[in-house]
């Protein structure tokens, strides 16, 4: 019957439009009004608004409520009845009621049905990805890629995010990105981001925002933009949740459970899970050696094997309490607790110049590791009379230990002077993060069509790292202080915005100053070296849109933005995995600012949407990898580390496109095309002892492209594959190779619809490997690198007194603290 009432209500705006041209015209006047959940307050989006004339059976008007439940549309003076559907919740109407000026219906309750939700049949299916004037909102529940798997996963699946070999993410081909949990900072994704959205549940996230250029209201950190996962918080009324169980191989388990109990007058939620994983992955690097003064030593070859294996929990509990219809308070406890091992084996063959094996030298690293968060926050919400008009304060804590030992012992066997060295090594990591943070956000609306903003946001932080390696000589541990340092990195940035946006008409602008004050110590506390860095800057942006017509929008922002340097990228003391290979620190390394501009394009057809964009980000003191080969402890070793160089262009351009040519079959791709011009030049010392400059100039063009597939098979078993291409890109030191992947995944609902069977394979050619070409002055050297092989789950989804009904599937506008900002639509 539901179903039946909304094909009716269809048919009708349908033909409120065929009869737009036939009426005559008339004196126009606006309606308009926001439509809320009655027990939550929240606003509905896509809710159905129809206007039918009471004297003209032909003068039908309305359409869709916005994300945030607003509607406003024209229609003639006159006499109307007007009527507010929502699935699953009763529908209000206001029957003969006289038009003749701009009439504000207000905030109009709606409450729910009980009798219709349990009656509701699903006809529909919320797309995967949506397409909003400032991002692109990817919703994980409906991605069978990612059932079992991690957060990692799930940003590898996310249209305009690439994640390498190594776990590294990045925004259109940029590496500099900021990653949020629910709109902050967040103590959750750790010390080191890649492991930590390793261990991160896939089933814990609800939604992925994809911000490339951020207003005001954010953080300035992220030259290439921002991405804010959103954890799911559960809003339907009684007790519900879903528990996903999975397994794979290579060797995966784990079990993730999200339940929440809400009421009228508050809203218990939690997500507990444990998950097993063993992660195999390896290694190689061949090099010529260009200018080694030892014959015997001309080429090396290096072969690295991993077999990592992590077990973990991750848990959340958290209450919203409605203190009254206009103020609540949120708060959640999050605990995050992982160890495990990484039993790290390099072989490193010699050669001379006519490929005759000198020496063999095996690096055996018994690798462990635990990890534990704890992290408190709480949100206070004050609503006032008028709609859109509030106060948010925030504020959370975390603390973050990791823990990572290793015994390394080397066999050096030298055939040349046929002699073998036996050598031990032990090294200890440990790292303390504490986080806080506070911030207030304030929205007054002005009119109808106008929106003021204000915060503040602290951001506090200090990270202690102590490094030490010992070496075994003649039964004792000795320290070797070449590597053994404590490091302290203490950063705290206070920041100040605003910003006003209105909508005249088809034309809407969002313009944004925020100002920060960066206050920042980096202490090598063994060698007594210490670093403060003050700088402060304000940060402008600016947002403007117009409508072409109901269908398509023309876009301009620009923001300036700023990269600190990450606590790895300062600690100059390495890993010592690998004697010929190692990356280190740079503590002079300066922040880089960005000024981005971005022109878009969006436009939707009957069964085609595109959203495209062309942008240009300008990057002065831009972060580069540098390799140098050096001396360490008389070893010849390449060594890379970071450096400011010059200054950086980028442009490029996207498109995104979903296309659904039958209701079985859906696609959406990606393509993102860019070049990359930099330059600068950097100074360092070579193994002669020589002053060398190496001159980064350089123009390089790289491109990306994501195709996915959903199909819907007989016997309702859904098949999704995706392909994802990254192109080969050069720098001033080399090049990367082109990397080709696949996804598959296949699922099933079970149990009447109350379960799902998925089974998904991630890198199904076991062909993601980064590859790099590096030539130096001193040496060429070419490397693959696999951080995982493929991986193939099992999952099966119960969910309990939540049935897939198309309520649960509508779009809600998150609060301001869970990062959810959809611009101004009136």
């Amino acid at each position: 019957m539901k179903n039946l009432k909304l094909v009716v209500t269809f048919m009708l705006l349908c033909a409120g439009l065929v009869s737009w041209a036939q009426e005559a015209p008339g004196s126009k006047v606006k309606v308009s009004g926001t439509v809320v959940d009655k027990d939550t307050k929240q606003p509905l989006e896509y809710a159905t608004v129809t206007i039918n004339s009471t004297t003209n059976p032909k003068g039908i008007y309305g359409g869709m409520t916005e994300s945030n439940g607003g509607f406003s549309f024209d229609v003639p003076t006159g006499s109307y009845t007007i009527k507010i559907d929502f699935i699953s919740f009763k529908s209000q109407e206001y029957p003969a009621r006289e038009i003749t000026a701009n009439t504000n219906l207000g905030t109009i309750p709606l409450g729910i049905d009980a009798q219709q939700l349990d009656a509701v049949e699903v006809t529909a299916e919320k797309s995967t990805v949506e397409f909003k004037l400032d991002k692109k909102i990817y919703n994980v529940g409906q991605d069978m890629m990612v059932k079992g798997g991690t957060v990692s996963d799930v940003l590898d699946n996310v249209p305009s995010v690439t994640v390498d070999a190594e776990g590294n993410v990045s925004l259109r081909g940029n590496g500099s990105v900021k990653i949020l949990i629910d709109g902050k900072p967040s103590g959750m994704i750790g010390i080191n981001v890649a492991d930590a959205l390793r261990m991160l549940p896939a089933d814990s996230v609800d939604k992925v925002e994809i911000i490339t250029n951020p207003s005001a209201r954010y953080d300035a950190e992220g030259g290439g933009g921002i991405i804010n996962i959103i954890l799911k918080k559960g809003k339907a009324q009684g007790l519900n949740g879903t528990v996903t169980a999975s397994t794979g191989n290579p060797e995966t388990y784990g079990i993730t459970g999200n339940i929440n109990y809400r009421s009228k007058h508050f809203n218990l939620f939690t997500t507990q899970g444990y998950n097993y994983r063993k992660n195999p992955g390896n290694s190689m690097t061949n090099t010529e050696y260009l200018m080694n003064t030892n014959p015997n030593e001309r080429f090396l070859e290096e072969r690295r094997k991993n077999e990592r294996q992590s077990q973990g929990y991750n848990g959340t509990i958290g209450a919203e309490i409605f203190l009254d219809k206009t103020t609540s308070w949120t708060n959640t406890l999050s605990y995050r607790k992982s160890d495990g091992s990484n039993p790290d084996n390099v072989n490193l063959n010699y050669f001379d110049a006519s490929r005759n094996n000198t020496r063999y030298v095996n690096r055996f690293n018994d690798q462990n590791n635990d990890s534990k968060n704890l992290e408190y926050s709480t949100n206070f919400i004050k609503k006032f009379k008028k709609d859109g008009h509030q106060l948010s304060v925030d504020a959370s804590f975390s603390r973050n230990d990791d823990h990572d030992d290793s015994t390394i012992s080397t066999t050096d066997n030298d055939y040349v002077a046929a002699t073998t060295t036996l050598g031990s090594q032990r090294t200890g990591n440990a790292q303390t993060q504490n986080r806080n943070l506070i911030q207030a956000d304030y929205v007054l609306p002005i009119g109808e069509q106008s929106r003021f903003e204000a915060g503040y946001r602290g951001n506090f932080s200090k990270l202690t790292t102590d490094y030490s390696v010992e070496a075994l000589q003649d039964g004792i541990w000795v320290n070797d202080p070449l590597y053994t340092n404590t490091l302290e990195y203490k950063e705290k940035v206070n920041a100040l915005y605003t910003q006003f946006g209105s909508k005249v008409n088809k034309f809407s602008y969002l313009l944004g100053l925020r100002w920060e004050d960066s206050n920042i110590d980096i202490n090598q506390l063994t060698t007594n070296a210490f670093k403060n860095k003050k700088y402060n800057n304000f940060f402008p942006s600016a947002f403007v849109s117009y409508e072409l017509n109901d269908s398509s929008n023309l876009t301009l922002s620009y923001s300036k933005r700023i990269s600190r340097p990450r606590s790895r990228s300062i600690n100059p003391f390495s890993n010592i995995s690998s004697t010929a290979n190692q990356f280190i620190g740079n503590p002079d390394l300066n922040p880089s600012y960005t000024n981005s501009f971005d022109l878009g394009y969006m436009m939707k057809w009957d069964q085609v949407t595109l959203n495209s964009s062309m942008y240009f980000n300008h990057t002065k003191d831009a972060e580069q990898y540098v390799r140098t080969q050096e001396t360490i402890s008389g070893n010849p070793v390449l060594v890379t580390k970071p450096v400011n160089v010059g200054y950086e262009d980028r442009f490029g351009f996207e498109f995104n496109v979903g296309y659904n040519p039958y209701k079985w079959w859906k696609l959406n791709s990606n393509f993102n095309f860019y070049r990359n011009e930099t330059r600068g030049d950097y100074s360092y010392t070579n193994l002669e002892n020589e002053t060398f400059t190496q001159n980064f100039n350089n123009t390089a063009y790289s491109w990306f492209t994501r195709v996915s597939s959903k199909v819907t098979l007989p016997y309702k078993i859904d098949w999704q594959t995706n392909a994802t291409y990254n192109g080969a890109e050069k720098n001033a030191q080399g090049r990367s190779k082109g990397i080709i992947s696949a996804n598959m995944a296949l699922s099933k609902d079970v149990l009447k619809d109350k379960a799902t069977i998925a089974l998904n394979a991630s890198d199904l050619f076991n062909s993601r490997k980064r590859k790099m070409e590096t030539n130096l002055p001193t040496q060429n050297s070419y490397s693959e690198m696999q951080w995982r092989q493929r991986q193939i789950t099992l999952s099966f989804t119960y969910r309990f007194n939540k049935p897939k009904t198309e309520r649960e599937k509508q779009t809600r506008k998150e609060t301001d603290s869970n990062g959810g900002e959809d611009y101004m639509g009136g």
